[in-house]
């Protein structure tokens, strides 16, 4: 018999005993049978242990199976990521896969693709309120005089989390502190809440000025949104990857000259530029998107992820250089959703799984990104683009 609650509305089935046993998953699939009429039979097709998706997914049911598709190889100049790597592209989305590929033979043949992580960090912004703008400007200079403890406080949470820095922005009787740590090879949201949380608790313990409201989240770290701060400022890695493609290669397998691809890049990011877009590229989140699905990275990163700014020129010889610099790419290489079954594997795959990996894997996903940015490019400019999503990517 279903349970209730005391709406009268039917409980969602729970094991207090062991929640993440089999026996509990199908209890929420015959749930879900009883109240839909829905069969879960491809839901309920897994063959990992449900015990492993603890700490990742409550009320474990079943799984979404996206398929995955294999793009490569690609060949990456990086300072972490060197080589050529096979990429796996989680998606539903037919000729995604297929022109990322091309888009990494292109750039393979050309000598692969170059890229650096420029800058790596991950934010929490705490807001204090007080009675006026003159106390608010003379508090920040306290955090400032007292930034060895507060650091200390932070850092007592954490086994890896270093706070580097705390970035002040005022406005109105409102003090904003950008705390920014450096998270090893975790993405490191919940790291720096934690942490934050406890140099928040010392400050507040310890300030001589009176506080009248305090939040943990001010909003201006802007987690999984787009923001100019973090255009700027950076969140996560900010991974820039570039190539040069000679005009014989771009011929020969994009079917368009350098210098037309080069001016209908400029009618484009023109057109980015009107819209108010935070990336004047093409495509940026479909590749991070695949790849996050893949790899067991929080999905929800992409709204950040996928900010960019993509900058073509035409070279003295006639080559195309192309570049795309992503200011905010979160990924990890260990914890989070990296651990389960299927996502491990598609790491290993890489060499990308564990401890000193999370900046290999952050090359990769730029140098895939460029990759997806170049085969869409021209396949747009030689009107590929809608015959290739015909043949390949029409529901049957």
């Amino acid at each position: 018999m279903t349970d209730t609650a005391p709406t009268g509305r039917p409980r969602i089935p729970r094991d207090k005993a062991n929640e993440y046993a089999e026996s509990a998953a199908q209890a929420r699939r015959d749930f879900v049978r009883e109240q839909t009429g829905v069969q879960l039979k491809h839901t309920g097709s897994y063959s990992f242990d449900p015990a492993e998706t603890q700490g990742n997914c409550e009320h474990f049911t079943g799984v979404a199976q996206v398929p995955l598709g294999i793009a490569g190889p690609v060949l990456v100049n990086g300072e972490h990521a060197k080589g050529e790597f096979y990429v796996p592209m989680a998606t539903a989305e037919g000729t995604l896969v297929a022109s990322y590929n091309r888009g990494m033979r292109l750039t393979r043949e050309s000598g692969g693709i170059t890229v650096t992580v420029a800058d790596d960090a991950i934010q929490r912004a705490p807001v204090f309120a007080f009675d006026n703008a003159q106390t608010a400007k003379q508090f920040g200079a306290w955090v400032i005089d007292n930034m060895g403890p507060i650091r200390e406080a932070a850092e007592s949470t954490t086994s890896i989390g270093k706070l580097r820095n705390i970035e002040h922005y005022a406005a109105a009787r409102f003090l904003y502190l950008r705390f920014n740590y450096s998270t090893g090879d975790a993405a490191g949201q919940n790291m720096c809440g934690k942490a934050t949380h406890a140099a928040c608790q010392w400050i507040l313990a310890n300030t001589p000025f009176a506080v009248e409201r305090f939040s943990l989240s001010g909003n201006m770290d802007t987690d999984k949104k787009p923001s100019q701060i973090n255009f700027l400022h950076s969140r996560g890695k900010r991974v820039i990857a570039e190539c040069t493609i000679p005009d014989k290669l771009m011929r020969e397998i994009m079917g368009i000259d350098c210098k037309s691809l080069y001016r209908r890049r400029i009618m484009s990011m023109t057109g980015a530029f009107m819209a108010g877009s935070m990336n004047n590229g093409a495509h940026a989140a479909n590749g991070i998107t695949a790849t996050f699905i893949a790899t067991g990275q929080d999905a929800a990163n992409v709204a950040e992820s996928c900010v960019g700014a993509a900058v073509g020129e035409l070279t003295d010889d006639g080559s195309y250089y192309f570049s795309i610099t992503l200011p905010s790419l979160i990924c990890a290489s260990y914890g989070g959703g990296t651990g389960l079954p299927s996502q491990r594997e598609c790491l290993e795959m890489m060499d990308c799984y564990g401890k000193g990996k999370a900046r290999k894997l952050a090359e990769i996903i730029g140098a895939t990104v460029l990759a997806g940015e170049m085969s869409l490019a021209a396949a747009v400019a030689t009107g590929d683009w809608v015959t290739s999503h015909e043949q390949y990517g029409r529901n049957r």
